[in-house]
């Protein structure tokens, strides 16, 4: 008796706690709730007399850290005349500064148990390195060290412009759907030059660049009020500030030119395009349409259509061209093929691709196609919303987590070059929690009409000879 009496008053108990526990959440205001639920990246932002924005975010979890060097130049603002002209800058970074002689920025690097790498897109050319939390000071001394002058000679020049020249021909001119559509549909679907040209770099534009113009890009760009840096991961934000103080502060600003025009008008017509391929062995085509600027409204819901346009199994042209036509089996997409939806300033394309079989038409796939967006204002209804909201957001995390942070290191330099504001990395789910299907209609409407649509086709001409042949 004594037992069974014990058991009930325990578990009377029991019911009282849980009680006066949802009681007690009840009471909380939502926004807190909202707050503790959602992941914050930890940041300070401060700039240096000179201009070099500083974002540092500390993460325990392991014992490495990230710097990324940001330069606010890229293959929108390249000189005339001058195409591939950053790229070409972004090898030159790699060639000696004035304690580090040829590889020895790379060496000292790996030899120290990291890795490195940059990069060149629209909007800046980056550089960064993954190394043991301990020889972080070391690494920040090496980035000030080419900030501060670089060993600009002629040799350098030639070597480097051989350099990219070899790589155009290996990834573009050599290669079955080279630049396709990532470095063509800019081209077709842009008008503005800043926006359309071939940013890789004509042959000729690259064999023409000479030693004064290296010189005075860096002196002009290469300086820190045009830069920003971030330090991720496990780090002393005391000592870390201090070493970042002593060798980047004393570097000098540069007078830098007036910002080019990059502004593209409205499209109003749809354009067509056929590239022939002598190496493509299928047809392939292209998709692209204007993106709404930054940070509006439509900006984010066109983020939620490219989730459910082409992101997944799920996607619905996906479904369509692969699961139910079957006239392909690899459709992809997306919002700044050089990057993410995030990673950019200027102008921008949402655009998919995908090769079909020569026994398939055109005209079939862009019926079915037509079909999709057609119905999409049907498909869209709240539960559609939220289910991209949830694909939006496992994809910001893999890339905020992965590689050691450099998702995140990216994204605060991007927002501090852009907006000066690296804490927007922190409001971004919210931004897309805001998106209604009244503004997701009026984003179809205005962005995904075929007016604003540019089509490229790749005429496969090795497939031609083949059959041509049999």
């Amino acid at each position: 008796m004594k037992s069974v009496l014990y058991k009930t008053f325990l578990l009377l108990i029991c019911i009282l706690i849980i009680s006066c526990k949802k009681e007690k959440e009840n009471l909380k205001p939502e926004e807190n709730i909202k707050q503790e639920s959602g992941f914050k990246v930890p940041i300070e932002y401060y700039k240096l007399d000179n201009g070099l924005k500083v974002i540092l975010s500390q993460d325990k979890t392991s014992p490495t850290a990230i710097v990324a060097v940001y330069y606010n130049i890229g293959f929108r603002n390249e000189p005339r005349d001058r195409t591939g002209f950053a790229h070409l800058f972004e090898h030159m970074m790699f060639q000696g500064s004035k304690n580090l002689g040829k590889m020895e920025f790379i060496q000292l690097i790996q030899k120290n148990g990291g890795i490195l790498n940059g990069s060149t897109r629209f909007d800046f050319t980056n550089y960064f390195e993954i190394i043991p939390s301990h020889k972080l000071e070391t690494i920040l001394w090496a980035e000030a060290d080419r900030m501060k002058g670089l060993d600009i000679t002629q040799d350098n020049l030639t070597n480097q412009q051989g350099v990219v020249k070899n790589e155009v021909k290996v990834n573009v001119l050599n290669q079955p759907y080279g630049g396709f559509p990532w470095l063509d549909m800019p081209q077709y679907a842009n008008t503005n030059w800043y926006n359309a040209h071939n940013f890789y770099g004509d042959l000729k534009d690259l064999d023409a660049a000479k030693l004064e113009d290296v010189d005075l890009f860096f002196k002009t760009f290469y300086a820190p009020n045009n830069a920003a840096i971030s330090v991720v991961g496990d780090f002393d934000m005391g000592k870390t500030k201090k070493w970042i103080q002593k060798y980047f502060g004393g570097i000098p600003s540069s007078k830098l030119p007036e910002t080019p025009d990059i502004s593209e008008p409205k499209q109003e017509e749809q354009k067509e395009f056929t590239k022939d391929d002598p190496l493509a062995n299928k047809p392939a085509i292209a998709i692209a349409y204007h993106m709404p600027e930054r940070n509006t409204p439509e900006y984010y819901a066109m983020g939620l259509l490219d989730q459910i346009l082409v992101q997944g199994d799920n996607a619905l042209l996906v479904q369509k061209l692969q699961n139910e036509k079957g006239v392909t089996s690899n459709v992809n997409g997306g919002i700044n093929y050089l990057g993410n939806m995030f990673n950019y300033k200027g102008p921008m394309l949402w655009m998919y691709n995908f090769t079909y079989d020569n026994e398939t038409s055109r005209e079939d796939i862009l019926s079915s196609i037509e079909e999709v967006m057609q119905n999409l204002n049907t498909e869209i209804s709240q539960e559609k919303i939220d289910l991209a909201i949830i694909k939006m957001r496992s994809k910001l995390y893999d890339d905020l987590g992965g590689t050691f942070g450099l998702g995140r290191a990216d994204l605060l330099c991007s927002f501090a070059l852009f907006d000066d504001q690296p804490e927007k990395i922190n409001n971004i789910e919210e931004e897309f929690k805001k998106i209604t299907p009244e503004i997701m209609s009026k984003t179809i409407k205005e962005y995904l009409r075929n007016t604003n649509r540019t089509i490229i086709t790749v005429n496969p001409l090795l497939a031609n000879k083949e059959n041509t042949k049999s």
